[in-house]
């Protein structure tokens, strides 16, 4: 019996959206552990937003937290889709937030995870802007990526 390959060949739209779930993997693994590690430091830097000073305590376990399930939604094909859209949403987010900030107080410390602290408000917003891009494209792409299949409603096979 000869050797049959099972091996499923990936389309060039397949492969874009593994990598860019890869790319949000990282970051939000990166992010929401350093956040988790440092969070004494990522509290106060909250408690000193205007925005979310009142809500501190609660978003400084709220954010690492979220972004440790979308990590882990994005691990897996069957929940991809809702981790990307998730990403989107806290992308949207994160990036209006420093969008604010860049225009209306640049003078206050970056409450970010990681290395990224270390990004000024511009270069956090184009940042954020193109991963919130990516989230976008990754979407897109899984829309498109559906193929119909047509069921034989008596043997209920694919036509």
């Amino acid at each position: 019996m000869p050797y049959k390959n099972t091996m499923k060949k990936w389309t060039h739209n397949e492969r874009l959206i593994e990598i860019i779930a890869a790319l949000f993997i990282l970051l939000f693994l990166y992010t929401g552990i350093s956040k988790i590690r440092e969070h004494t430091s990522f509290r106060i830097a909250l408690s000193q937003s205007p925005l979310l000073g009142s809500t501190a305590g609660l978003l400084s376990w709220l954010l690492p937290i979220t972004e440790i399930i979308t990590a882990s939604l994005l691990l897996f094909p069957i929940t991809r889709k809702h981790g990307l859209m998730i990403s989107l949403g806290l992308m949207s987010l994160f990036t209006i937030y420093i969008a604010f900030m860049v225009f209306f107080i640049p003078s206050l410390p970056c409450s970010c995870g990681g290395v990224l602290k270390e990004l000024n408000w511009n270069q956090h917003l184009s940042f954020n802007i193109f991963f919130t891009a990516l989230s976008i494209i990754a979407l897109w792409l899984t829309k498109r990526n559906k193929l119909f299949i047509a069921i034989n409603r008596k043997s209920r096979t694919p036509v």
